[in-house]
């Protein structure tokens, strides 16, 4: 003979009612044991090792899980670190891609800068070469006496 629970509504016994409280505190406080620990109703009633027809006659405790869920939301704490680490990833990775963007900018800002100074450069190589082939006078120096 199995305990059953007095209330109609509740057709479980005790000895399952216990295990589907134990699988969805659990799974509540983030340490499942036999799941990937998604807040889900298969989830729990195979934390609990029970069937899903067996859970589905449970009542109190599914209206106990749907309130929490209401009331949480279904992300565990792990998954709620998990997506915050995200976040906070996400939100680095787009200041890092910003930061990269203007270096990017300022690093073809500087090859313009660079190419137009090698140009002027080469110009005015070319322009001396011209200007050498004509003659340059030397300067005399001046001796003692013709210093003013």
């Amino acid at each position: 003979m199995t305990d059953t629970v007095a209330t109609p509504e509740e057709q479980v016994s005790l000895k399952t009612a216990a295990a589907l409280r134990a699988a969805m505190i659990r799974l509540f406080e983030g340490r499942p044991q036999r799941t990937d620990g998604r807040l889900t109703k298969e989830n729990l009633y195979k934390e609990a090792q029970v069937s899903r027809a067996t859970m589905n006659r449970a009542h109190v405790i599914l209206a106990e899980w749907d309130a929490h869920i209401a009331a949480s939301g279904k992300t565990t704490p792990g998954e709620a670190k998990r997506d915050a680490t995200i976040a906070d990833l996400k939100k680095r990775l787009t200041a890092k891609t910003q930061d990269c963007t203007l270096l990017k900018k300022k690093l073809e800002a500087a090859h313009t800068a660079i190419a137009a100074l090698y140009h002027d450069n080469e110009a005015l190589r070319q322009q001396l070469d011209k200007d050498a082939s004509t003659t340059v006078a030397p300067l005399r120096r001046r001796g003692p006496r013709q210093r003013r």
